[in-house]
């Protein structure tokens, strides 16, 4: 793997100036004559950071290389059916999704920073009861081998443990006597490293970002794997 310290120097203080601005006056009125400010101070270097993290991803997992358009997100929010009727989101971030499914049917590898936070990290966010279905039956078939990832020394230290919505039961189809029936009544499978916002403004943000994406993918290709075969 390429030295990541020396490929991006961090985002610029006027990003989370920005971002603090936006947080108390979101609206047009405010945003557009300072458009030029995100575009330069935040959407460029975010543009610049995703192909970094490309370059690492060739050699860390090749199919979730994504072009810089497809990664970040708009600050557009969609208000159509929120009770939010806020026109712009307040954080800035980017998906790295597996080239071989939908965007959002498999796992991947998400980052996000705002003034008040900075996580990456990833998972299985909302899958379709298809693929739901595809990585229980893979748990039901080894579960020996996730419980392996979620103990690994790396993944702990930097995530602590897998995380996201469960039912109370064990789902249909499944016995209540499985040994898996912990793991099998899991809806999401997550994982979030939380990080100081401040680091965002300097060269230790991609190296940071790689190492913990680095211990999140062996339990993303875990996941992809029953939906990808």
């Amino acid at each position: 793997m390429a030295d990541a310290k020396q490929k991006f120097p961090g985002f610029p203080p006027a990003a989370l100036k920005f971002l603090r601005g936006l947080e108390k006056n979101n609206d047009r009125e405010w945003f557009e004559p300072r458009k030029p400010v995100y575009l330069e101070s935040v959407k460029a270097p975010l543009t610049e950071m995703v192909e970094c993290l490309n370059d690492e991803f060739e050699t860390l997992a090749p199919a979730f290389r994504m072009d810089p358009k497809k990664s970040v997100y708009r600050i557009y929010r969609d208000v159509r059916f929120s009770k939010n009727k806020q026109p712009y989101k307040t954080n800035a971030a980017a998906i790295f999704h597996d080239s071989r499914l939908p965007k959002h049917a498999g796992a991947g590898f998400y980052l996000q920073f705002s003034p008040k936070e900075f996580f990456v990290g990833g998972g299985v966010y909302m899958p379709e009861s298809k693929h739901l279905l595809a990585i229980r039956r893979a748990i039901e078939a080894d579960p020996d081998e996730l419980r392996a990832l979620l103990r690994n020394r790396t993944f702990k230290r930097y995530y602590g443990e897998m995380h996201g919505d469960r039912l109370k039961r064990i789902p249909k189809g499944f016995s209540a006597e499985d040994p898996a029936a912990d793991l099998l009544v899991y809806k999401q499978f997550l994982a979030m490293a939380q990080m100081e916002p401040k680091l965002i403004e300097t060269p230790k943000m991609l190296p940071e970002i790689v190492k913990r994406f680095r211990a999140l993918a062996p339990l993303v290709e875990y996941l992809n794997r029953p939906l990808t075969r």
